[in-house]
């Protein structure tokens, strides 16, 4: 799949739309989601045109690679969600109900968050 540069995360990177920044380093911006589904709902996005994990892995460079998996583990240690727990979740196409197709990454906290799926 073709990046599309028109995504709503593509128009924060570039300014056109604002968010209120937890984090940002040159690998990642983090702000939180706009819908949150627990106390603590924090996306932390790449600062490249990755559609998905898949995308990220395949075409970016290991410095980048890791330098973004670094930055979200920056900002659960920011926001204070280490010791208690927290999870992360990137979904990755249709299947797993992606959104918006510039890879993401959620940060979940701040309460008990259950078990990983339910039973189909």
């Amino acid at each position: 799949m073709a990046y599309d540069e028109s995504n709503i995360f593509a128009k924060i990177l570039r300014g056109e739309i604002p968010c209120e920044k937890v984090y940002e380093d040159e690998y990642a911006l983090a702000f939180p989601d706009i819908r949150p589904l627990a106390p603590v709902h924090l996306l932390v996005i790449p600062k490249g045109p990755y559609v998905s994990l898949d995308d990220l892995t395949a075409n970016a460079s290991a410095e980048f690679i890791g330098g973004f998996f670094r930055a979200v583990g920056e900002v659960a240690r920011k926001v204070g969600v280490v010791e208690n727990g927290y999870r992360i979740l990137a979904n990755n196409g249709a299947d797993a109900h992606q959104e918006v197709m510039h890879f993401h990454v959620h940060i979940f906290a701040g309460r008990q968050l259950g078990g990983m799926l339910k039973k189909a």
